[in-house]
C-alpha cells in the first residue's frame, strides 16, 4: 500500500510538472478578473487580449467575476497554474501579502488623475519592490493601475466619524481596511462580494466603499440612499502571472506580455478620463432621490487625522519592510505630485 500510495505521488508530481511545461507553451492563456467585461478591469483585460492575438499566434482566454469563483479562488487558480493571468486588488492579495495593504492607508494616494498616472507608471514601490515581494508567492507582477476614487455608499448621511458609530460597513476581507473604518467610527463587516446587495438590502450591512463605476454598475444605490465622497482612496488592482508560466516563456513572449501590459495601462488610464462623472449621471438617472455628499476639507479633517491610526497599525502588521516601502511609497508620490 506505501509503494502504491509513493507512485500515485511521483505521478502526481511529474504530471504537475508536464503540466506547468505545456502551460507554458499553450497557444491559449487563461486570464480572470474580479470584475464584469465591460468594468474597468474587463476593459483592461479586454485590450491586453486585443495586443496578444493582434501580435502572435497567441489567443487569450477572459474569464469575468464570477466564472471561476470568488476572487480567492482565481488567485488560488493562478498560484496552482490552472490560470495564467489574474487580475486582484491588493484588497484581497494583502492577506497573502501583507505589504499589499499599503494601498488602504486612508488619504495616502493623489486625488489628481496626472499624479496618478505618474505614480503608478514611475513608483519604485511598485516596480521594484513589489515585484520581488509578489515573486516570493509564486506571482510575476506585471502591473498595477488605479480604477477610481472610492466612494462610500449608506443609508443615512453621514458629515464626521461620530455619524458613524453603530454603521456596518461592508470591507473587503482585509486586515488594514478593517482598521481603516474602525478608525472613521464604523463597524467594519468583511462579507464576500456576493453577499453585499443583500444584506443591504435586509439591513444585515448599512453601508459599502466602492469607485464610482462599481457602484453604477454593481446597482449599490438600488440599495443604498446616500453617496459619500471622502477622498480618502482611489481603488487600486494588480494584474499578475503565475511565476513558473512566466519564467518557462520565451525572451520574445516575455516582452509580449510586457508591451501587451504597457498598451493597456495606456488605455485604461485614458479610459477612465471622466468615467466617474459618467457612472454618477447614470446613477442619477435611475435614482433621481439619490443624494450626493461631497465632504469639504473641514469635514475631512477628522478622516484625515484618523489616517494617521492606520498608517501606523500598517507599520505594526509589516514591520521593518513594511516601514521602508512606505518611506519609499512617499518618495514616489511626493515626486508624481510635483509633475
Amino acid at each position: 500500500m506505501t509503494k502504491l500510495k509513493k507512485l500515485v505521488g511521483a505521478c502526481t508530481v511529474a504530471m504537475a510538472t508536464l503540466g506547468a511545461t505545456l502551460t507554458a507553451e499553450a497557444a491559449t492563456w487563461r486570464y480572470a478578473f474580479e470584475e464584469a467585461i465591460t468594468d474597468v478591469q474587463g476593459v483592461y483585460a479586454s485590450k491586453f487580449k486585443e495586443y496578444i492575438e493582434a501580435n502572435s499566434d497567441h489567443s487569450i482566454q477572459l474569464f469575468p467575476y464570477g466564472t471561476l469563483g470568488e476572487s480567492a479562488d482565481i488567485m488560488e487558480q493562478t498560484q496552482a497554474g490552472l490560470l495564467q493571468f489574474v487580475d486582484q486588488s491588493p484588497g484581497f492579495t494583502g492577506s497573502l501579502i501583507p505589504e499589499a495593504q499599503i494601498f488602504f492607508i486612508p488619504y495616502l494616494l493623489p486625488e489628481t488623475h496626472e499624479a496618478l498616472d505618474h505614480f503608478f507608471r514611475n513608483s519604485k514601490a511598485i516596480n521594484e519592490t513589489f515585484k520581488a515581494t509578489y515573486a516570493e508567492h509564486g506571482l510575476e507582477l506585471l502591473k498595477m493601475f488605479p480604477e477610481g476614487e472610492v466612494v462610500i455608499t449608506t443609508q443615512e448621511e453621514f458629515k464626521k466619524p461620530a455619524d458613524l458609530d453603530g454603521v456596518k460597513v461592508r470591507v473587503m476581507t482585509n486586515p488594514l481596511l478593517v482598521e481603516s473604518y474602525k478608525a472613521f467610527g464604523a463597524t467594519p463587516t468583511p462579507l464576500p462580494w456576493g453577499e453585499v446587495y443583500g444584506g443591504l438590502q435586509t439591513n444585515i450591512i448599512q453601508g459599502q466603499e466602492n469607485p464610482l463605476f462599481w457602484v453604477e454598475s454593481a446597482k449599490m444605490y438600488e440599495v443604498t440612499d446616500v453617496l459619500t465622497f471622502t477622498g480618502h482612496n482611489n481603488f487600486t488592482t494588480a494584474v499578475m502571472a503565475n511565476k513558473n508560466f512566466y519564467d518557462g516563456l520565451p525572451a520574445e513572449d516575455q516582452k509580449l506580455v510586457q508591451d501587451a501590459m504597457d498598451a493597456a495601462f495606456d488605455h485604461i488610464m485614458e479610459y477612465q478620463q471622466g468615467l466617474s462623472e459618467r457612472s454618477l449621471e447614470k446613477i442619477m438617472e435611475q435614482k433621481p432621490e439619490m443624494k450626493v455628499v461631497r465632504l469639504s476639507e473641514e469635514e475631512r479633517a477628522p478622516f484625515r487625522a484618523a489616517a494617521e491610526e492606520v498608517e501606523a497599525k500598517f507599520i505594526e502588521m509589516t514591520g521593518d519592510s513594511g516601514k521602508a516601502l512606505l518611506e519609499q511609497f512617499k518618495k514616489d508620490l511626493e515626486a508624481a505630485k510635483a509633475q
